[in-house]
């Protein structure tokens, strides 16, 4: 049988499985909690959900503890998985020249079958819902959505000989990551309605089943076995010393100036990604408040809008990349996200929430951006070392993002539900302050953190 080494079917399939079963399961968790709290089933009409608006009624304050209960459930439910998520990643995505990269892309594949599975039997026979950690738990053993990305991009890198097929593949991918993540959030709401949570459960289970078989069958691998057949076999503790070395040496042999840099560009898009998941991660738990109260539609409609920024993102990082410097950029987007998060705190119709993503609609593109910056401040043989400390970056990031930005939503809903909206904003000035230090010192003279490759190398001999 002929195999190919077309990979972006597979990120296509499974994008659109996993964003289809992520906002089920925040809804599913929050009905089985509200369920428990009222002792009676979870009312959802044509046009909001069921939820009490008199602050002083009983329903009222119950409301408001399930919203507390569904926030720290969600934080307890993304720490469980993370760990183990956090240390398959970072050693198979970084083996992946050796190993090949078809594992990164089929454990995580099934990983979420056994995590659909699993939310179909506990959707049909009404398992409780602690069973959800022992889900999390097995799914980040197979590595998670970061294994499988930085499989896909390295897999896309190894296969494009030609710098510009590379860039423009890889574009691709973060347009099939925008445009399926909006359209699996849209149809989430039908399915529910149409077929239920359990049978939309099935179907992203099936879907994983498909790219499973594609990839072990259909897709070849960009290293074969023969060719390191002849290598003598290695250890797991020589295999793990290189796999943290590169990175270990990255900082270690660096001049002074281009550690700072790489410290600095390394925090700021740790800091932005910080605020970023977790602002954005409260939006389906807010919307289900009131004054919104959304059904499982709207919010369909509001998950589409929002990860349909990633779109604009990228077409602005594609116009301004041609007439602005990247800092630059990385201010837009910023300054961007700032004004939808500052609109989110106090929005409080359905217009309102909608227009929140107008002035988000340049949100995304400080990260692409600040990883460009980042490239361009290494070598060629030091890429693999960089990318991978951004790679355990956003995982460990994320995982504290959402358990931070989680607990203090539970903490403040009851007085003042937008407040994290407001911190999240808030908390952007300090990249913002850190980027602007970047800018105003002397080593802006340089244009350190636009440099290519070739002009660090002439730094780094002048400096030693």
């Amino acid at each position: 049988m002929r195999k190919v080494l077309c990979v972006e079917p597979v990120i296509f399939i499974y994008i659109f499985a996993s964003s289809l079963t992520t906002p089920l399961v925040q809804q599913f968790i929050y009905r089985r909690l509200w369920e428990q709290e009222y002792n009676s089933t979870f009312v959802s009409d044509s046009n909001v959900s069921h939820c009490e608006q008199n602050k002083s009624s009983p329903a009222y304050i119950k409301q408001k503890e399930v919203q507390e209960k569904a926030s720290v459930f969600n934080m307890q439910l993304d720490l469980t998985g993370a760990i183990p998520s956090l240390i398959v990643a970072f050693v198979i995505v970084a083996n992946g020249d050796r190993q090949g990269h078809k594992r990164s892309l089929v454990l995580p594949s099934i990983g979420s079958l056994i995590a659909g599975i699993s939310f179909t039997a506990i959707s049909y026979f009404s398992l409780s819902l602690s069973v959800l950690f022992a889900v999390a738990f097995v799914t980040g053993l197979f590595g998670s959505i970061a294994t499988f990305l930085g499989g896909g991009f390295a897999f896309i890198a190894d296969v494009c000989h030609d710098e510009k097929q590379k860039t423009t593949r890889i574009a691709v991918v973060d347009l099939i990551f925008g445009v399926v993540s909006g359209m699996a959030g849209l149809s989430s709401g039908y399915f529910i309605r149409g077929i239920g949570f359990t049978w939309t459960f099935v179907t992203a289970s099936l879907l994983h089943v498909i790219n499973i078989i594609y990839i072990i069958f259909f897709l070849e691998d960009t290293v074969r076995v023969s060719e390191f057949q002849h290598e003598a076999p290695v250890s797991y503790k020589e295999l793990l010393r290189e796999t943290f070395s590169g990175v270990y040496m990255l900082f270690k042999t660096a001049p002074y100036k281009k550690r700072i840099l790489i410290i600095v560009l390394l925090f700021a898009f740790m800091t932005y990604m910080f605020t970023m998941l977790g602002g954005s991660s409260l939006f389906t738990l807010y919307e289900l408040d009131e004054p919104l109260c959304w059904n499982e539609v709207y919010i369909g409609y509001g998950a589409a809008a929002f990860t349909s920024v990633s779109l604009t993102s990228f077409l602005g990082v594609y116009l301004l990349s041609k007439c602005l410097k990247d800092i630059y950029i990385v201010f837009i987007g910023i300054f961007s996200y700032i004004g939808g998060m500052t609109m989110a705190a106090f929005a409080k119709t359905t217009l309102l929430m909608f227009l929140v993503r107008v002035p988000s609609l340049f949100c995304f593109m400080p990260i692409p951006v600040l990883r460009s910056m980042l490239s361009k401040v290494v070598l060629t043989g030091e890429q693999g070392a960089v990318f991978a400390c951004i790679a355990c970056l956003e995982v460990v990031t994320g995982t504290i993002s959402l358990s931070v930005f989680n607990i203090l939503y539970a903490t403040t809903v009851a007085w003042f539900s937008g407040f994290s909206f407001l911190l999240s904003a808030g908390l952007c000035l300090i990249p913002l302050a850190v980027l602007c230090w970047l800018l105003c010192t002397s080593w802006n003279g340089e244009d350190l953190a636009l440099l290519v490759p070739e002009e660090v190398s002439s730094i780094e001999s002048t400096d030693s």
